[in-house]
């Protein structure tokens, strides 16, 4: 059995969480066009290696962040979406 660990429900059994697909920061609404918010919605890079991902524990409709190795399917951390706003530098 995979667990994943729910920020804030705990260790639980992997087969709780819905997989949500990559993070990406929102286009800025008063700059962007059409095509930059289908390509945030629509297109996820799909690249190798760590990644962080949304995931949602379903019980509790709890939305947090993961960050994953594609390559090993290993999660190596898991935490809240404003943990990870504060600290990130990811872009797109």
């Amino acid at each position: 059995m995979k667990i994943l660990i729910c920020p804030l429900n705990g260790p639980r059994n992997i087969a709780e969480f819905t997989y949500g697909g990559e993070y990406h920061r929102e286009p800025d609404p008063e700059s962007s066009d059409d095509r930059d918010w289908a390509e945030h919605v629509f297109f996820d890079d799909n690249r190798a290696g760590l990644v962080v991902e949304w995931w949602c524990h379903t019980a509790s409709a709890f939305w947090f962040l993961a960050e994953r190795d594609t390559r090993s399917d290993e999660i190596l951390r898991t935490f809240r979406v404003e943990d990870y706003e504060d600290t990130a530098k990811v872009t797109k």
